[in-house]
């Protein structure tokens, strides 16, 4: 019989895409999601190929439904965004951290074997350090990546402690298709994509020269799956980007390329929380993962603009 995998957060943006890529392999999978910021449409194309646990991870009780008789969790559900987390720092903190010790609590509990972790980059703050590496001390500057550093440190404890492997991978500003535009909170990518088309102009804080690694949501599944797999990976911490930087005006400018339109922003003053530059050193995944990113941004601005058009275009 196949492995069964529970992803948390599986119908959110980066969860179904990588539920989609275990189905796709063979494998089993069930979903646990409240959705909160999970969309039921996200798993249209194979709702009835998983198996769906409804709930809280706030909730002990749903996570140990969710995750008994599973070979691994993918720990993707989360409380998204910085902002979002400036503005409630309590429940960003009921979510992603006392969340995330439930999962785990619960995955030993019922004997899995691999918790796979979605952190962020966002922990590593304010340090000036470029590219971000795994072994800068982080620095973060936002109740969000307070909370995600806090979660990737309770793993490495049941991994030390208990006979719970564990994996803890730093993404990058993911994009792609799923993602939503409509929300205050989505990625700028999405949002710039949505306006753009509209003929609205979007909103830069800071002068647009900030630097990001934008990582296609299908380099991240990829490195998902991997990070199951690989002996090598357990007890670590891993970088999950392109390597390379870009600036919040080029990505305005391959988005006007894209949706074949002039897009004028407004420029108004930096976030709280929001740091100047950022991009990673992903020869960590390179050596433990065999990890390759396969869309570049430019490659993947257009897969998420076709496949806003048409859905069935997305890959």
């Amino acid at each position: 019989m196949s492995d069964l995998y529970v992803v948390t957060g599986g119908a959110g943006f980066i969860g179904s895409h990588v539920a989609e890529a275990l189905l796709a392999r063979g494998d089993r999978v069930r979903i646990i999601d409240n959705f909160s910021t999970g969309r039921r449409g996200n798993l249209a194309t194979f709702r009835d190929d998983v198996d769906l646990v409804e709930g809280d991870i706030r909730s002990y009780e749903r996570a140990h439904k969710a995750v008994q008789g599973a070979d691994y969790v993918i720990h993707l559900a989360a409380l998204p965004s910085v902002p979002r987390s400036v503005q409630d720092p309590l429940t960003t903190n009921e979510v992603n951290v006392t969340g995330t010790l439930n999962i785990l609590s619960a995955s030993r509990d019922a004997g899995v074997r691999r918790v796979v972790f979605a952190s962020s980059s966002s922990v590593y703050g304010a340090s000036p350090d470029l590219p971000k590496r795994e072994s800068l001390r982080p620095a973060p500057i936002s109740p969000y990546g307070v909370s995600k550093l806090a979660a990737e440190q309770y793993c490495m404890a049941f991994n030390a402690v208990y006979d719970l492997e564990a994996v803890a991978l730093r993404y990058f500003n993911v994009f792609g298709p799923r993602q939503d535009p409509q929300s205050q909170y989505s990625g700028v990518v999405a949002l710039f994509l949505r306006l753009g088309a509209e003929g609205k102009p979007p909103t830069i804080f800071g002068d647009g020269n900030q630097t990001r690694d934008f990582t296609y949501v299908t380099n991240v599944a990829t490195a998902t799956l991997s990070a199951a797999a690989s002996s090598t990976a357990v007890g670590r911490v891993i970088n999950i980007a392109c390597g390379q930087p870009h600036s919040v005006n080029e990505l305005l400018a391959a988005v006007q390329a894209v949706v074949g339109k002039p897009v004028t922003p407004v420029y108004l003053a930096p976030r709280e929380g929001d740091i100047e530059h950022s991009y990673a050193d992903v020869s960590v995944a390179r050596e433990l993962l065999g990890y390759r990113p396969l869309v570049a941004l430019d490659e993947g601005i257009r897969r998420t603009f076709d496949s806003a058009v048409d859905p069935s275009r997305e890959d």
